[in-house]
């Protein structure tokens, strides 16, 4: 398992998140502090303190690349 920090600090990057991420197949988690939700989940995003970074669990080594490659621009 591999791991980005994001910034997803506003309603329309949530919604530009999701939809990205679910054009990928496999497993994707957001874990803030001791939570962690489905990545894949707008309301799961939403009960996340998203005012700071997002640590992202990418469960699927080999997609690492190209998820990073579309989420760049919400790298922290």
């Amino acid at each position: 398992m591999k791991n980005l920090t994001l910034k997803l600090d506003s309603i329309d990057k949530v919604k530009d998140f999701v939809n990205i991420i679910n054009t990928f197949d496999g497993d994707f988690d957001l874990a803030s502090d001791r939570y962690v939700v489905d990545a894949k989940s707008i309301m799961g995003i939403f009960s996340l303190d998203v005012s700071s970074p997002i640590r992202l669990d990418i469960h699927d080594d080999a997609s690492y690349d190209a998820v990073k490659a579309a989420l760049g621009k919400y790298e922290a």
